[in-house]
């Protein structure tokens, strides 16, 4: 019977895998699963016989598998499993006795001896001893250090911040994620503990968009902590116990169209003409998700109604669309003297009648507006007279603003004008600033430079990150003012940030064709010599879990059109690689002043993306919610976006791990020194593995003078430590929530250096959420 049950499954398995197998060689790929298939039947039918030359046939499949399987992925372990793990289970069950009596012979004594299993067993072994191999290998990790020398002994950091201090999203308005302080170093990192946690009370609730993320960053000031959680509240706790000092809650209640539920930060300003401890002297800035800033008094959290309209900027003011969801900032606006600048995030492909993406400067006490730079109408920086709007659709920027004050520039990280997968009717001033890095003049709000990322962007490569400011120190002993400039397709600029030219060079590189015929795709694309952009995708580059999701997702590769990064969105569906979420995105690089080196968290993750006809779309369903996974409507354009992750039939990435690293590079010279697999399965999967694949992540790291790196971020939730110069893992702390913000450390006057997390999950990748600040330091 179990013989009979055995050929009955084998045969299915059979029939299946040279059924899709045949489909993928008709287009155009591996021969492989078919063959597979056919030495299913045929031990099926050797089987149904009773015949031994089952087993001896199997062995012989085992041996030629092993042999595939190496000619396309080597001894990678995670990739080698797919491939072989259903064949040697099976291969394992045909050795069982009531698989072998069976098929053997019956003695003239009654004896019944079962069918020799040598060669299978050989051949099984043979395969669990490579597989056992490959375990120890690590063919995707990139050994090395960077430099040690110190560079700059007194590098700037930007605006004076005392050391112990952490006063803008990254630190000082330079945006380095870097501490000077010295107390935690790779020596005693291990022994960090928590010493206290505060809980919000702000949590996820059942109608929230699917995006309501926590990716705040707190600032610390004095002996306060300042932050704000995904529903806009501003806390202010106490640094030394967590203990809450005030909250504030401007009651942005729920909106089903906005894209995003978050708070990056709130901005933090001291009055130097007001007198010390009155009201208001110090204030924080709240940027809302319905499109407000509000200011806060510091020491009380109550509204500063000298400010704007008691106390409420109105970002909506000059937008000639203004539907209530649309337009929002997620990010803490950059302070440069007097004036507070602000940009805004808008609903990627709503409706081609959106709010614009306006960069404003307003007096940081009263209020009133300074100047305005619209992308889409760049040269009219004065005010907007009564009756005149701006640019509907305008490139925006919803990322981090980071500001050299000493050469009055502002730098900004421009997104796209939407609907982003359609170039169609772009304005001139729309295809020169769309996803590039622009300075403006702080007191003019002219453009000074630009440097575009991609042109003509299909992909929405927005500029996602905070440009980082530093000082680099070429061959010849000359410090040049730099700008580092992490973006979603890999490559990171550094950048004069004088003049926007390269220090690193940049070059053109051909990009694939095949736009829809009303629309058109750049010919070539702008590459760093700093690059993490990805190998192409190759077929056997698609993974699973099984030979099944597998050969799913390798005949999807080949029915999808993909050439390469760039390849333009299409009717039939394009593989987008870097996907949305981007090799890098806000949490940006942390970069070491002093030794001039940077760490980061690239991430790889497949994305496609197909367009839609707007006669097929459906009408918009009542209780439909804001997000950028799924159709996208693009109301009032010709064409939808259906787009999200590539994955299996099962829900897994289709492309095979790592998805994500740690990684290091020497800035003057554009040499990564190491890439390292980075997070765990273990809240990937029902049971709790630490398999560490390299997971992807979202989120940013910070870096201190002792020599470590701090990052969260990775979709298993936990805080981490490395060590800056080789990249290795120092230590971990479980998380309570998913880690998805980028952390920060701070002192006390005793000297004592904390490391605060805030832990509260992210909707896009589906990491636990939470409520959660904690802060560690050393016993």
């Amino acid at each position: 019977m179990a013989v009979t049950i055995t050929a009955v499954a084998l045969a299915l398995v059979g029939l299946a895998l040279f059924g899709f197998g045949s489909q993928l060689i008709m287009l155009g790929g591996s021969l492989y699963y078919a063959l597979a298939g056919l030495a299913f039947v045929i031990t099926a039918i050797l089987l149904f016989k009773r015949n031994k030359a089952a087993l001896h046939f199997y062995a012989l499949f085992v041996i030629a598998t092993l042999g595939w399987a190496l000619w396309e992925v080597g001894l990678d372990w995670w990739q080698l499993g797919p491939r072989g793990g259903l064949i040697i289970v099976i291969g394992i069950w045909l050795l069982m006795p009531w698989i072998r009596k069976p098929l053997g012979f019956v003695s003239p004594t009654g004896i019944r001896y079962g069918a020799n299993a040598v060669p299978l067993l050989v051949a099984v072994v043979i395969s669990m001893g490579v597989a056992a191999v490959s375990m120890t290998q690590d063919l995707h990790d990139q050994e090395g250090n960077l430099p040690t020398e110190v560079v700059n002994n007194a590098p700037s950091y930007g605006n004076a911040v005392p050391d112990g201090e952490w006063h803008q999203y990254g630190r000082t308005s330079y945006g380095q994620r870097y501490s000077p302080l010295t107390q935690i170093t790779t020596a005693n990192v291990g022994d960090l503990k928590e010493v206290w946690r505060y809980e919000t009370g702000d949590v996820k609730l059942p109608d929230d968009v699917g995006e309501t993320t926590y990716q705040v960053t707190p600032l610390k000031v004095g002996k306060t902590l300042f932050l704000c959680t995904p529903h806009n509240w501003a806390i202010a706790i106490d640094a030394a116990t967590g203990k809450e000092k005030w909250k504030y809650d401007p009651n942005v209640g729920l909106n089903p169209n906005r894209q995003h539920q978050t708070c990056r930060g709130v901005t933090y300003y001291a009055d130097p003409a007001a007198q010390a401890g009155s009201q208001c002297a110090a204030r924080v800035y709240l940027p809302t998700s319905d499109a407000r800033l509000i200011a806060l008094d510091a020491e009380s959290g109550k509204v500063c109604t000298s400010f704007a309209d008691q106390g409420v900027l109105h970002l909506e003011v000059g937008m000639k669309y203004n539907p209530a969801g649309y337009y929002y900032s997620t990010s803490p606006p950059a302070i440069a003297g007097n004036k507070i600048i602000v940009g805004g995030a808008v609903n990627d492909n709503y409706s081609t009648q959106e709010q614009s993406g306006v960069i404003r400067a307003f007096d940081v006490n009263s209020g009133e507006l300074l100047w305005n730079w619209d992308s889409g109408n760049p040269t009219q920086t004065q005010p907007l007279p009564p009756g005149q709007t701006y640019t509907t659709n305008s490139p925006n920027s919803w990322s981090v603003f980071s500001v050299d004050e000493a050469l009055g520039l502002v730098y900004i990280p421009l997104g796209n004008q939407v609907p982003d997968q359609l170039g169609m009717g772009r304005s001139e001033n729309v295809e020169k600033y769309s996803s590039s890095i622009v300075a403006l003049d702080v007191n003019t709000g002219q453009d000074r430079w630009v440097r575009q990322t991609v042109h003509h962007d299909l992909w929405d490569m927005d500029v996602p990150a905070q440009p980082v400011l530093l000082d680099i120190t070429k061959p010849d002993g000359q410090s040049v003012p730099a700008l580092v400039g992490p973006t979603k397709q890999g490559d990171i600029y550094v950048l004069d940030r004088r003049t926007g030219e390269p220090i690193l060079p940049v070059t053109e590189e051909p990009a694939p064709g095949g736009a829809i015929p009303e629309d058109f795709s750049a010919p070539t694309q702008p590459t760093s010599a700093l690059t993490f952009k990805p190998e192409p995708l190759q077929e056997k580059n698609m993974w699973g879990v099984s030979l099944f999701d597998q050969l799913a997702c390798r005949i999807k590769f080949h029915q999808l059109n993909y050439e390469g990064r760039y390849t333009p969105p299409s009717l039939n569906g394009s593989i987008i690689y870097p996907g949305n979420f981007g090799t890098f995105n806000w949490g940006s690089v942390a970069v070491d002043p002093e030794r001039q080196v940077m760490f980061g968290m690239p991430t790889y993750l497949a994305f496609t993306s197909q367009l839609v006809p707007r006669d097929q779309i459906p009408p918009r369903g009542q209780d439909e919610k804001g997000s950028e996974q799924g159709l996208n409507r693009n109301d009032g354009a010709p064409y939808g976006v259906l787009m999200g992750p590539f994955l299996s039939p099962i829900g897994i990435p289709c492309q095979a791990p790592p998805w994500g690293y740690v990684a290091g590079a020497d800035l003057r010279t554009g040499k990564v020194a190491y890439k390292h697999k980075n997070g765990t399965v273990y809240d990937m999967t029902p049971l709790p593995l630490h398999f560490k694949v390299g997971v992807p992540g979202i989120g940013g790291p910070m870096i201190t003078k002792g020599g470590v790196a701090f990052l969260g971020a990775a979709v298993d939730d936990y805080l981490r430590a490395y060590n800056l110069t080789s990249g290795k893992q120092l230590w971990e702390a479980r998380l309570p929530a998913g880690g998805q913000a980028t952390p920060m450390t701070y002192a006390l006057d005793d000297g004592k250096q904390y490391v605060v997390m805030v832990a509260g999950g992210h909707g896009s990748v589906g990491t636990k959420p939470g409520d959660y600040v904690i802060a560690y330091t050393l016993p």
